[in-house]
């Protein structure tokens, strides 16, 4: 976390503020108004790193630097001043921005930088850093108490509109943004902003995907090349509807993955990371105290996404990778704390919709960690069923297409895989009569020996029974005999969108 430090220029007080920004196309009547107002002229160097988005510029002959301090769960930022020095600045200062960076401290042999021996002899010779000069046009006001900016910004010959939204107060940068017509717009900070202007960006990403069950990570290329593709099962849902919030040890366990996970792969060069989070999230009253966890440790803010915003790119990593029968699709994706269903076309979808049913959460509700009486289990069919009614009564889809841990599991144990394979697993059509079988097989086996069976991942014996009476369930109610295995799931749909991967 980057040091703060006192300011050379003896400014105010600063309050960090929560703020929301959007890029692109802005032509919206709301933001009329704002057009009128008499514009601000200014021109600024930003400093853009391969390695994080804070935003490190010189404006007025001031070294100015914020820093992302949290992320909320509606995916508001709030960001704090921590540097605003005059030329000729001093090494501490070099050091806390290059810091903010994501840098070591250079080695200058100086005590102190005037502002051209920065940018020019230090920063500019960084290959993993750029200077951009930056022209901006500024229409500022103030709506109902929130400061709202409308801006054209220019950067080596492009230049796009840009509209922020900040405040103290959360809640009124949200309702501002809501009052604007913008809402569910992807919030985007100045420097990820100007790197998509300029297209200047790590080649290698990498997306998480932090569920109620387990982190699954893909990392790839822009040329289309997969490094890895893992997951892991931290039970960040773990206790959640008997508590109703996340428990400190199953945030713990899951930043500590997320963690290991990122510092893997940021050891092999820059790499671009988005982070989304699902059901676990979604539900959990306290979740912004994981999300600050996760910004500080990890330095990543993880997105919460809608339900339906999960489905729909679930939908589109599984159609995309899968030749089935037919045009009348249904994709769903079992979590841990919700499952989502799409109903489409190779092209277009139809209908998408999330329920709060989840293996997690099922499992603690009727004590299917174990070994349990084949009641129970009828018991739970049922109970799934009527909160699964609003998959019912519909056409038949001809095909069905399950993606998530709980199919992948099920497809790798009815190959019996002692090692996982996503190729063999990928494309799998596991029928009615398969999943009753393991049904009957977790059902009758303690957790400890459900770990025993080939092709089970270890950490899913606990959650395995209630995720296949999820599965058995959306199989009577389509009137489907089978379901088709995916590999792919939010993350490479994630992906997908974001990097073309």
């Amino acid at each position: 976390m980057t040091t703060d430090l006192p300011s050379r220029t003896d400014p105010p007080a600063v309050v960090p503020r929560w703020e929301w920004r959007a890029f692109g196309d802005l032509a919206d009547e709301a933001l009329a108004s704002l057009r009128t107002v008499a514009p601000a002229v200014s021109d600024e160097t930003y400093v853009l790193s391969m390695w994080t988005n804070a935003s490190v510029k010189v404006r007025d002959d001031l070294l100015d630097v914020k820093v992302l301090r949290r992320v909320d769960g509606a995916g508001l930022q709030l960001w704090t001043p921590t540097m605003k020095a005059a030329f000729p600045v001093d090494e501490a200062y070099v050091a806390a921005a290059f810091e903010a960076l994501g840098l070591p401290e250079p080695v200058t042999g100086r005590p102190r930088h005037t502002r051209s021996e920065l940018l020019l002899d230090v920063i500019g010779a960084h290959d993993e850093l750029r200077l951009v000069d930056v022209h901006k046009v500024r229409h500022r006001s103030v709506l109902e108490g929130c400061l709202v900016e409308y801006t054209e910004i220019s950067a080596e010959g492009s230049s796009t509109w840009t509209v922020a939204a900040e405040s103290p107060d959360p809640e009124l940068v949200s309702a501002t943004v809501r009052r604007l017509g913008l809402a569910g717009r992807r919030n985007t900070c100045v420097a990820d902003g100007l790197k998509a202007l300029l297209g200047w960006r790590p080649t290698r990403y990498a997306v998480l995907d932090v569920g109620t069950n387990s982190v699954k990570l893909v990392v790839g290329d822009r040329a289309g090349r997969t490094e890895l593709d893992t997951a892991v099962v931290t039970r960040l849902g773990e206790g959640l509807a008997e508590s109703g919030g996340l428990t400190p040890a199953s945030m713990d366990r899951t930043v500590a993955a997320i963690a290991g996970l990122l510092d893997d792969i940021r050891g092999r060069g820059p790499v671009e990371i988005v982070a989304v989070g699902t059901a676990g999230l979604r539900q959990a009253p306290n979740r912004d105290d994981f999300l600050g966890a996760v910004l500080d440790r990890c330095g990543v803010a993880v997105e919460v996404i809608s339900g339906p915003e999960e489905a729909r790119l679930a939908y589109r990593a599984a159609v995309s990778s899968l030749t089935s029968g037919g045009d009348g699709l249904l994709v769903f994706d079992s979590g841990g704390g919700s499952s989502q269903f799409t109903f489409g076309s190779r092209d277009r979808i139809a209908e998408q919709f999330s329920l709060d049913v989840g293996a997690v959460r099922l499992t603690e509700r009727f004590g299917l960690a174990g070994a349990v009486p084949r009641e129970t289990v009828d018991a739970a069919l049922e109970a799934i069923s009527a909160e699964l009614g609003r998959v019912a009564g519909r056409s038949r889809p001809d095909a069905v297409i399950a993606i998530g841990g709980t199919s992948t599991n099920l497809a790798a144990v009815s190959h019996g895989l002692t090692t996982y394979d996503p190729d063999v697993v990928h494309g799998t059509v596991v029928d009615v009569a398969e999943v009753d079988r393991q049904i009957e097989e977790y059902r009758r086996r303690a957790a400890d020996e459900r770990r025993t069976i080939a092709g089970l991942q270890p950490a899913r014996a606990e959650v395995i029974l209630a995720g296949a009476c999820i599965v058995r369930t959306i199989l009577t109610l389509t009137g489907q005999q089978a379901i088709t295995v995916s590999d792919r799931g939010l993350r490479h749909g994630v992906a997908a969108e974001r990097f073309g991967g």
